[in-house]
């Protein structure tokens, strides 16, 4: 195997299990911040089982079976795809954490590892569409209706125009926070995120590269 490709229930007998007793070590990442989460180990039954119920699912070594993250915490892993490195050992899962995943309660077993501001942002946005605390601002973005919104996504796009021809880079800069900020609230009021953004992104890359490439 030359170059990576997202594991299948059909393409199973394409990894080499032979290595470390069956065991193949698993990076999980943060499907939407890239964040590195937390390493395990997956023998092919609990590879199955995740492919099956899109729970990301170990082989516990010290438990000797099957163990699905957040089984006891609810702070399950829900897979978004898993793929194998070039020598078909080792496998990089991603997925979105319904709560924090390491079991001292941090989002990652690696307390300093780097993710995408981006992502965690638009995470924030939909935490606070689902919650309305009171007393924030984007809650009551979120309860002026998607008019309003649009309205102050309208606003801020020219704001940030003006000041791209008329102000210095810290106010661009100020102004374009502001603009993506209000952007991600419209998006979410739309039922949509970040990530849907970035695949048409990729899709128009994978079509036409040259038009992103200039």
């Amino acid at each position: 195997m030359s170059e990576q490709v997202e594991v299948t229930p059909h393409s199973l007998e394409m990894l080499d299990w032979s290595k470390q007793d069956g065991l193949l070590p698993a990076v999980v990442q943060d499907a939407s911040t890239l964040r590195v989460l937390m390493l395990g180990y997956m023998n092919r039954e609990a590879v199955e089982m995740t492919l099956a119920c899109r729970h990301v699912t170990f082989f516990s070594r010290s438990k000797g079976r099957l163990w699905t993250k957040g089984e006891r915490s609810g702070h399950v892993l829900k897979l978004v795809s898993i793929e194998t490195d070039c020598d078909a050992d080792t496998l990089l899962i991603q997925a979105h954490p319904q709560g924090p995943t390491c079991h001292l309660e941090r989002t990652s077993c690696f307390p300093d590892a780097p993710g995408s501001f981006f992502g965690d942002l638009d995470a924030l946005v939909a935490q606070r569409e689902r919650e309305r605390p009171v007393g924030s601002y984007t809650t009551r973005l979120f309860e002026s209706g998607i008019r309003r919104i649009a309205q102050k996504v309208g606003e801020e796009g020219v704001e940030t125009a003006l000041a791209a021809v008329a102000q210095d880079e810290s106010a661009l800069l100020g102004e374009s926070a502001d603009l993506i900020f209000h952007l991600l609230v419209l998006l979410r009021s739309r039922g949509l995120s970040l990530a849907d953004v970035e695949a048409v992104l990729r899709q128009r890359h994978a079509q036409a590269p040259k038009v992103l490439a200039g």
